[in-house]
């Protein structure tokens, strides 16, 4: 299918700063789940291929980018069919994604942490055939993303089943 996409007008690159700030956001809901994030995570007995704590940090950075430069794509296809089922899976799963943090830094809930990962692996899985049909550029630009939440929710279970006495 051609891009309905035409040369965009100064509103559009406010939109992409919009798409930015509301990713930004659901980040930071989730980073103030964090904020002990580093001392809980450095206590877990984790698997030896568990990646060090300082490399979620630039990980996410880079993800979120690519994730609201995904969305501003979708959402730049005024007339294409699917558009705002297309943006509604992605606004669901990132607040699915925000949960996350809660669940598992805040909380402490280990299985209810996996089945939001769970459930967040299925969305990204849902967005990406979505984007895909409205924009397949923008599909792509949300394969790190799920390629990173497929590993991560390897390590939600493995830790989950290392720590039963901190993870609940």
């Amino acid at each position: 299918m051609p891009s309905t996409t035409s040369p965009p007008p100064s509103g559009h690159w406010l939109a992409l700063v919009g798409w930015l700030a509301l990713v930004a956001a659901a980040g930071a809901l989730g980073a103030v789940a964090s904020v002990d994030a580093a001392a809980f995570y450095a206590k877990l007995a984790r698997p030896s291929w568990a990646p060090p704590a300082a490399a979620f940090g630039p990980a996410w950075t880079l993800l979120y980018a690519l994730m609201a430069l995904a969305a501003w794509l979708v959402w730049r296809e005024k007339d294409a069919p699917g558009r705002a089922g297309a943006l509604g899976l992605f606004v669901a799963q990132l607040a699915v994604n925000a949960l996350w943090s809660w669940l598992f830094f805040a909380w402490h809930r280990g299985v209810l942490a996996l089945a939001d990962i769970l459930l967040l692996d299925l969305l990204v899985v849902a967005t990406i055939a979505a984007f895909a049909r409205v924009r397949p550029l923008a599909a792509w630009l949300m394969v790190p993303y799920l390629a990173w939440i497929a590993f991560a929710t390897a390590l939600c279970y493995r830790v989950w089943q290392d720590n039963p006495g901190s993870l609940g």
